[in-house]
């Protein structure tokens, strides 16, 4: 059974950065597509970034990464801003082509809440 347990999220100030980290359970992240994505209140869930063997996609002031010896994807967000405050998933694939929709994911984490101060 793949399980997807996010952490790292808190509260910060605008201009900080922060790390998230998704870790792994029962499959390789090195073999299929690993997302991030976001929901901040009263929004659509939206892409943030997704990473396989094949590549990476991101946006903005967003990197991702990947350790396939601890099985964990890691989320860089830079110079974050207000609007940046939202719960943050992880999410992964049945492909390692790099997908920027939610509803290509198959397994979910159960998010972690960023929150960025003015």
């Amino acid at each position: 059974q793949v399980q997807l347990v996010e952490s790292g999220g808190g509260v910060v100030q605008a201009g900080d950065s922060l790390r998230l980290s998704c870790a792994a359970s029962g499959r390789s992240i090195s073999e299929y597509t690993t997302g991030w994505f976001r929901q901040g209140p009263g929004k659509e869930r939206e892409f943030v970034a997704a990473i396989s063997h094949r590549g990476r996609s991101m946006k903005g002031r967003f990197a991702i990464s990947m350790d396939n010896a601890k099985n964990t994807v890691y989320l860089q967000a830079n110079s974050l801003k207000p609007e940046d405050t939202a719960v943050y998933y992880c999410a992964q694939a049945s492909t390692a082509v790099i997908l920027t929709t939610a509803s290509a994911y198959n397994y979910w984490g159960q998010g972690t809440q960023v929150t960025v101060s003015s």
